[in-house]
Formats: structure tokens, C-alpha cells, sequence
């Protein structure tokens, strides 16, 4: 094997195994940075030693065990340690000398719970969102700090200083590697399912740069619900969000043209939607279902999806149930993005004028003020009702907020199609 495909292999592993490694680590240190440092430090030894050594049949077991050995090294060293230190380095220690074969069968038996914790860690509260979803995809998803700088198109530096702001925050707060208490457990999950899906949400609609879909982004957020709908089985909204992204997910590859420009939902080739995690998330709407009376947000938002996903053609969508479901998320959970969507929904179902008395209500919504889908809306409804000079209006606008360059030409071609016609 040659040395550029043994690192492409680490590469594989690393994505595979840190969540498990980190969360090992920060079981045994009881310090995430640290176990991160760690974890970074037996990658590093990967990279020098695989290419000449050959890939070890349990590569996990291997970087852990490295690990593990340079844990007991730093804290025997630190000249600050106490009595602590002291003891974790003793624990480690009696592992020293244990087979890898051992020490992975050990680390078998928590590593469930150990990811678990990571994950509630990730996302404590006690961090902003920003923080949250940047440690996430370095703690949870293996990236690097470039790959989380491109894909929210901000500077290296500053997802550099977000996640050492964000590790020096638990440190300082003593936030415990440990499940949260049961009274504190439903809000904790929402923090986490909160983080997934405004990943998620990037990947599909990118926010701004040239790129309308990031799919990589998906992705990331697919296998971090994934994980945790596997380590909570009871949680019937961990599994109504499960449902939304695979459902969202299968129709990635419908979403966007040859020329990479923007294809919407009723323009796209439903050939193209992918049947497997379509059926994946359907599956997951279900297993919700059954373990809950009401529905969610998340699952209430799968549902809206189910029908879009069950419809053969744009025409057969039973859009009457849509709007059913978007007035139950609206009571549940009020919010003015989501009254734009209930405006979408009755217009396909009662006709435009319906949806545009709803949309026009939010005109001056503060929140909506520089939300670019608002004046979107507002010019699709508008020019199906014929009134084109008001529609292209609206969708100069709309192309003015966007931060999406395949959006902005998207709403820039509409706005000339309508001047191109006559009022």
C-alpha cells in the first residue's frame, strides 16, 4: 500500500474511531481538551508509523491504547499535578501493560455512553450556538478546523478561537463528563438536536457562497443522528429528527443542476430522489410514532416531508394534510419562518390568495426583516396571481438579502423573466 493511500485510510479511521477515541479519553482525564490533545497526539504517531508498519488490525484498539500511554506520560510529568491527577494516572496505569485486544473489548462496554456524554458536553448549554455546532463537528465529527472554516465560510482563526473558547468555557464551568439528570435530560437533547439540525440545514440550503447545497455538511449531521438515535431508543423526538434528515437527504442529489444551479422541489426529476434513505427515514417517522401520542417539531416536520416523499408526481401531494401539519407545528412551536411556510402550504392547497393574505401579515415582522425567503415568497404567490410588476419587485429584493450566489442568480432570473413580460 502506498504511503498517500495508507493516509487516506488514516483519514477513513480518524473520521470512524475519534468520537470514540475523545470520548474514551475524556471518561478516563476528565478533561476534554486534554482528551482531544491526546487523541490528536496518537493521531499524529498513526501518521509516522502506519505507512512502515501497515495498518494494525484493530486501528481503533491502536489509537487508543497510544493514547491512552501518553495520557499517564503528561500527568505523571505536569509538576501541577494533584491529587487527581494522581489517581487517573494510577487507573491508566494498571492498563499500561493491557493486550490492544482487551483494552478494546473494555472500552466496548462504555463507549456507547461515552459518545453519549460527548455529545451533551459538545453542546452544553452553558456554550453559544456558534461554539456548539463548531466543537461538535471537531469533537463528534472528526473534522479539521479547515474543513469547519470552508464549509461555514468563515476564517480558519476564527473556528480555531470558537473551539478553544469553547473547551476552556467546560473547563472553567467543571461541566462533568456525565449524563444529565432525568429533570434535566429533555432540554439537554434539544440542545443536542439543535446542533444536528442547523448542520444539516447549512448543507442543504448554504446560507451563502457559491455553493446552493454543501452535501458533505449533510452528511456529518446524517451520521450524528444517526449515532444518537442508535444511543437513545426511547427518545421519540432523536428519531423524529432522524426521519426529517433522511427524508431532506434523499433528495440531495435532485437539488441541483449539471451547471450546479438551484433546482426547487417542483422542477426536480423525483427518479433522482434516493429510495434508500428515503425508506430509511419513513421507517424512523414510524418507530416516532409509535413511541409517542403527539408528534414533535422535528417529527411534525418529517411528516410534512412523508408527504412530499410518498407523492409520485408535484400534483398528487396531498398538500390539505401539509397544511394541517404546519398549523400543528405553528401552535406547538410559533415562529415566523414557520408562518411563511404555512403560507407556501396554503397556497398550493386553497390557491395564492390564501397564501399571500398569510405572507402579507408578516411584512413587517422584525425577524423576517432581512430574510430573503419572505420577498421569495411573496413574488412566487404575486406572480401567480398575475400581478408580474409586483412580483419582479419582490424578487429584485429577495435577490438583494440572499448571501447565495445561486440563489441571487435564481431570483435575479425571475425578476427579469416578470419585466419581461407584460403588466
Amino acid at each position: 500500500m502506498t504511503d498517500a493511500n495508507v493516509h487516506r485510510a488514516i483519514e477513513a479511521v480518524w473520521r470512524i474511531e475519534s468520537a470514540r477515541l475523545i470520548a474514551g479519553l475524556t471518561r478516563m482525564v476528565r478533561d476534554v481538551g486534554v482528551a482531544e490533545d491526546l487523541a490528536q497526539d496518537a493521531l499524529v504517531a498513526a501518521l509516522e508509523r502506519w505507512p512502515e508498519s501497515g495498518i494494525p488490525d484493530n486501528p481503533g484498539a491502536w489509537l487508543m491504547a497510544t493514547a491512552k500511554h501518553r495520557a499517564i506520560d503528561v500527568l505523571r510529568r505536569d509538576k501541577m499535578a494533584d491529587t487527581k491527577h494522581q489517581a487517573i494516572a494510577a487507573e491508566l496505569d494498571e492498563l499500561r501493560g493491557s493486550p490492544e485486544s482487551e483494552l478494546a473489548d473494555a472500552l466496548d462496554d462504555v463507549v456507547g455512553d461515552d459518545v453519549l456524554r460527548l455529545m451533551f458536553i459538545a453542546c452544553h448549554p452553558v456554550l453559544s450556538q456558534e461554539a456548539r455546532v463548531a466543537l461538535t463537528l471537531r469533537l463528534l465529527g472528526g473534522l479539521t478546523t479547515g474543513e469547519i472554516a470552508r464549509a461555514f465560510l468563515v476564517p480558519v482563526a476564527t473556528i480555531q478561537q470558537r473551539i478553544v473558547r469553547a473547551k476552556r468555557t467546560l473547563t472553567e464551568a467543571r461541566v462533568p463528563f456525565e449524563l444529565p439528570a432525568a429533570r434535566d435530560r429533555a432540554a439537554r437533547i434539544a440542545s443536542v438536536l439543535e446542533v444536528v439540525y442547523l448542520v444539516f440545514n447549512e448543507g442543504y440550503a448554504a446560507t451563502a457562497g457559491e455553493d446552493w447545497v454543501r452535501p458533505a455538511l449533510c452528511e456529518d449531521a446524517l451520521r450524528l443522528v444517526r449515532i444518537l438515535a442508535e444511543l437513545t431508543p426511547q427518545e421519540s423526538e432523536v428519531h423524529g429528527l432522524a426521519a426529517l434528515l433522511e427524508i431532506q437527504a434523499s433528495r440531495l442529489g435532485a437539488r441541483v443542476g449539471p451547471g450546479g444551479e438551484p433546482v426547487l422541489l417542483f422542477e426536480q426529476d423525483r427518479s433522482r430522489w434516493d429510495r434508500l434513505l428515503m425508506s430509511r427515514g419513513l421507517a424512523a417517522l414510524e418507530r416516532t410514532e409509535r413511541l409517542t401520542g403527539a408528534l414533535g417539531p422535528y417529527a411534525l416536520q418529517a411528516a410534512i416531508a412523508a408527504c412530499h416523499a410518498r407523492a409520485p408526481t408535484p400534483e398528487d401531494t396531498d398538500w390539505t394534510r401539509i397544511t394541517a401539519l404546519y398549523d400543528a407545528l405553528g401552535q406547538l412551536t410559533p415562529s415566523p419562518v414557520i408562518e411563511l411556510n404555512r403560507a407556501v402550504a396554503y397556497a398550493m392547497a386553497f390557491g395564492p390568495a390564501a397564501g399571500l393574505e398569510i405572507a402579507d401579515l408578516l411584512v413587517d415582522e422584525p425577524a423576517l426583516r432581512t430574510y430573503h425567503l419572505l420577498p421569495a415568497v411573496r413574488g412566487d404567490l404575486l406572480q401567480k396571481l398575475g400581478r408580474v410588476k409586483e412580483a419582479g419587485s419582490e424578487y429584485a429584493r429577495a435577490a438583494l438579502l440572499t448571501r447565495n450566489a445561486r440563489e441571487r442568480d435564481l431570483l435575479l432570473k425571475r425578476a427579469a423573466d416578470c419585466a419581461a413580460r407584460p403588466a
